[in-house]
């Protein structure tokens, strides 16, 4: 099953279906994506309303049929899964993202965030974003790449609990290797623009300056992709710390529930 959080029309989204027919692999493929652009809503469900579906027809190959969701990326993956599709997919893939989604920024991306979906239905899945502006050479670039990858990882059998997350350089000239990587740290300096509106009130613009905290770490996908690398990193859910459990434990046993 493909999807994203660029919309169903975008040229990443085309791109890897294309490949994926031209590439004679014989894949039953799904189509299921929001009607329009969805970045950076991260985890985002639809909760308080309708959730509306048309059916999509792909031009560069009319077999090919999709579904618009108005909804957000997660939104697609769940209603895919749970009402849409026959059956169970064997692999999700969400992208091909117009944009990067490195270190931390992949609790607030919409691309990863569709994967997760896929994790949490038990499902592995796989994240695919272009680390720059993009352009269609660049998608053509990264979407045989992820061609070439997915009978691979069917084959590996990883497992459901794993997310492939991968950022590919968009100038395809620079690109040096793979690296396997670890997030990186990624924060923002002077995150926000305080203005004033023309009515007097003030209001806030998301900006800043991005900041890498990660220079010395070597595995790092941030590293990876300055340097000229694919970075594939492997992403882990559930979340939770095992190894501070009995930790915990030990702290809870002196206090008070009595308050």
């Amino acid at each position: 099953m493909i999807t994203n959080d660029d919309g169903i029309y975008a040229e990443g989204i085309k791109s890897l279906t294309r490949c994926l027919f031209d590439n004679e692999s014989n894949y039953e493929l799904s189509v299921v994506a929001p009607d329009r652009e969805r970045s950076a809503i991260g985890h985002a469900i639809t909760m308080h309303r309708p959730l509306r579906v048309d059916e999509v027809k792909y031009l560069h190959n009319p077999e090919l049929t999709g579904w618009c969701v108005d909804g957000t990326p997660s939104d697609s993956v769940k209603l895919a899964v749970e009402a849409i599709l026959e059956d169970k997919p064997d692999l999700v893939v969400s992208g091909i993202n117009q944009g990067s989604n490195l270190g931390t920024d992949v609790l607030y991306s919409g691309t990863v965030s569709a994967a997760v979906e896929g994790l949490i239905l038990g499902i592995p899945s796989v994240a695919v974003s272009l680390t720059g502006s993009g352009d269609s050479y660049s998608f053509n670039y990264a979407a045989r790449f992820v061609c070439n990858l997915i009978p691979l990882l069917l084959e590996a059998k990883i497992p459901a609990t794993t997310l492939i997350n991968i950022n590919i350089p968009s100038q395809v000239d620079i690109i040096k290797g793979v690296r396997v990587t670890r997030l990186g740290n990624r924060r923002y300096r002077n995150a926000f623009e305080k203005r004033l509106d023309p009515r007097g009130k003030t209001y806030y613009w998301l900006a800043g300056e991005l900041v890498e905290d990660d220079p010395e770490d070597e595995d790092s996908d941030t590293k990876a992709i300055r340097e000229g690398y694919i970075s594939v990193t492997p992403i882990h859910f559930p979340l939770t710390n095992d190894q501070i459990i009995p930790e915990l434990n030990n702290i809870l046993q002196n206090i008070s529930i009595k308050i």
